[in-house]
C-alpha cells in the first residue's frame, strides 16, 4: 500500500527562525548548564502576587539579567572586525511571546529596551501589554517597535542567499545588532509548558539564556535536607568576546543573586530608581 502524506504550507514566521538557525553556526558560543535554587525567590514572588503586586518570575529574571549584564558589559559585547569589541551602555533583552494567528500559536520576538533601567513591575506590565497587542497576520513579525509589515513581507519573498547576506551584515554591525535583535535573548519553555531538564538553544545573540521549568527535589540547606525548587538554565556566551574564566565568575555572581532573591528584599518598585 502506497504511503499517504500531507503537504503543509511553510509558515512565514519560521523563515526568520530558519535563517537564524543556519547563521548560529558562525557564533563561537560556550555553553553552560547550571541549576539554580530559586525557592526563596519564588516564595517571595508568589506572596507579592497574592497581594496583587504586578510581578512575575519571568519579569524578575529579566530584571536580574539586565542589571548584571549592564554591570559587566563585556558579557554581552559584540566583536567588530578583527581587533575591536563593542560594549553597550544599556541592555536590550529579546524574549519570545506566543500569539495566535489563524488558530495557530506563532512565536513572535519582542525586545525589552533598557531592561536594566526598568523596575520588575515595569517589565511585567510591558510583557503583559505585548501579549495583549493585537496582530492581524504573520506580517506583524515583531511586536512593539516593528520594522513594518511591508518590509517583513518583502523579507519573506527574498531568496535564501539574499536573506543570509542581510543577516550577516546585521550581526557584523553592533548598532544593528542591538537595534534589531537586542544584545541578550531569553527563551523560556517554562512560560508555555513544563519540561524537566535543560534545552540547548541556537542563537546569534552575544548572550543567550534558555530557561526550563522549575523542578522540586531534595537539597541541602543549613546542613539539613529539604525539598527545594531548582531552575535549569542554559547559558550561551560568545567566546570570541570573553574568555571562559571571567565569564564563569560573572555568571556565578548572577547565580548567587538569583538564589538570594536579588532586589526582592527591597520595597517596591524594585529597581526603577536606577
Amino acid at each position: 500500500m502506497k504511503d499517504q502524506f500531507r503537504t503543509h504550507l511553510y509558515p512565514k514566521s519560521r523563515i526568520g527562525t530558519y535563517d537564524i538557525g543556519k547563521l548560529s553556526s558562525s557564533k563561537h558560543h560556550v555553553c553552560g548548564l547550571i541549576e539554580v535554587d530559586v525557592t526563596s525567590a519564588r516564595n517571595t514572588i508568589n506572596q507579592l502576587k497574592t497581594n496583587n503586586y504586578p510581578i512575575s518570575f519571568t519579569s524578575w529574571l529579566i530584571k536580574c539579567i539586565g542589571d548584571f549584564a549592564n554591570q559587566y558589559p563585556l558579557i554581552h559585547g559584540v566583536k567588530k572586525g578583527k581587533r575591536k569589541i563593542i560594549t553597550y551602555s544599556s541592555v536590550d533583552i529579546s524574549i519570545i511571546i506566543e500569539k495566535e494567528i489563524d488558530s495557530t500559536l506563532v512565536p513572535i520576538p519582542y525586545i525589552i529596551r533598557g531592561a536594566n533601567n526598568k523596575s520588575i513591575s515595569d517589565i511585567y506590565n510591558e510583557i503583559k501589554n505585548a501579549k495583549e497587542q493585537l496582530i492581524n497576520d504573520e506580517g506583524d513579525f515583531v511586536l512593539g517597535d516593528s520594522p513594518g509589515k511591508f518590509m517583513m513581507n518583502f523579507y519573506y519573498l527574498l531568496p535564501g542567499f539574499v536573506r543570509k547576506f542581510i543577516w550577516k551584515r546585521i550581526i557584523a554591525n553592533p548598532s544593528l545588532v542591538k537595534n534589531l535583535i537586542g544584545s541578550v535573548i531569553l527563551t523560556s519553555v517554562g512560560m508555555v509548558g513544563t519540561i524537566n531538564g535543560w534545552i540547548i538553544p541556537k542563537s546569534i545573540h552575544p548572550l543567550c539564556f534558555a530557561i526550563s521549568s522549575t523542578t522540586s527535589k531534595p537539597g541541602v540547606i543549613d546542613s539539613q535536607i529539604a525539598i527545594r525548587e531548582y531552575l535549569p538554565i542554559t547559558i550561551l556566551v560568545d567566546h570570541d568576546v570573553i574568555d571562559g574564566a571571567p565569564a564563569v565568575k560573572i555568571l556565578k555572581k548572577l547565580v548567587d543573586a538569583l538564589e538570594t532573591g536579588y532586589l526582592l528584599e527591597k520595597k517596591p518598585p524594585f529597581g526603577s530608581e536606577k
